[in-house]
């Protein structure tokens, strides 16, 4: 359980390079799905590296 919390942000930050992926090989590309994206790297991102400061 401990391994799938320390994971959890890479998780999220897949999960937001899987959203910008599937509409760029699609052509359903607009703003809000890019910023979504964005978003979900950027969480990931940032919750990769609180995480793993905090779970040992």
């Amino acid at each position: 359980m401990s391994e799938l919390v320390k994971s959890l942000g890479v998780i999220i930050l897949l999960i937001g390079v899987v959203v910008l992926a599937v509409p760029a090989f699609t052509g359903g590309v607009n703003n809000s799905i890019l910023l979504a994206g964005l978003a979900l790297i950027i969480i990931g991102y940032l919750s990769h590296i609180v995480i793993n400061k905090r779970v040992e």
